[in-house]
């Protein structure tokens, strides 16, 4: 995972605002596979998370040159936050992640592949917990490596694991293909979303195999309908 400074920050904008003058379809603007995933709507689930009863000690940030605002909050069988979205292309070197296209390359992962091979960042939807601190200890909620998660953004759902920790006081990150499936350009330098994405990750779950993209949609519908029920 990588943090943001000033700086790169400055300069993403910069690229934002040369883009925004470009017709829509030469501005980058990924377009998601899918609308959504599963059966369950988006709109069901944001229902159930619209307060928050935090379980983490503090608050953390989604940038470095933020403050902390953002509490992980506890529900029935889940655990939610809602920040931004910065784009990991960590894991497999690949043709759109690597040294060159991702300042903050690193070519492995918290967690691997069956094969012992680290994630691939560009096929794979995967999210990023913060790793574990005095704020918060992921796996004393039941969160654990393949556990499964629904992001939500724009009124859609993409189903995803958790495949990699980072920084212990920022959090809102996820892989390359999470964020090209949702429609957020995936580019990890100047890419990603400010605000807006929520995500909803569901205790004591794992996909096996950890890089099994269906097994991960099949396993977090069921979840996200036994969640609509309990809370």
């Amino acid at each position: 995972m990588r943090s943001r400074t000033l700086t790169l920050a400055a300069a993403a904008g910069a690229a934002l605002l040369a883009t925004a003058a470009l017709p829509a379809s030469a501005s980058g603007t990924t377009t998601p596979r899918s609308a959504q995933e599963g059966s369950v709507s988006a709109a069901d689930l944001l229902a159930k998370v619209t307060s928050c009863s935090q379980i983490s000690n503090g608050k953390y940030r989604t940038d470095e040159e933020t403050s902390a605002t953002v509490p992980v909050c506890g529900k029935n069988g889940a655990v939610f936050w809602k920040a931004d979205m910065d784009v990991d292309c960590d894991g497999q070197v690949t043709t759109k992640c690597n040294g060159d296209t991702d300042p903050w390359f690193q070519d492995d992962t918290a967690f691997h592949q069956s094969d012992g091979k680290p994630l691939r960042a560009d096929s794979l939807p995967y999210v990023v917990v913060p790793s574990s601190s005095s704020i918060w200890k992921y796996t004393s909620a039941g969160i654990k490596g393949g556990g499964v998660v629904a992001v939500i953004y724009n009124n859609k759902v993409e189903y995803a694991v958790v495949g990699d920790t980072g920084p212990t006081q920022i959090i809102g990150e996820a892989s390359y293909a999470t964020a090209k499936a949702l429609g957020i350009d995936p580019n990890p330098e100047t890419g990603g979303t400010d605000s807006g994405v929520t995500y909803i990750l569901f205790k004591n779950s794992q996909v096996s195999p950890i890089e099994s993209h269906s097994a991960a949609v099949s396993l977090g519908d069921s979840l996200a309908k036994k969640f609509l029920q309990n809370n």
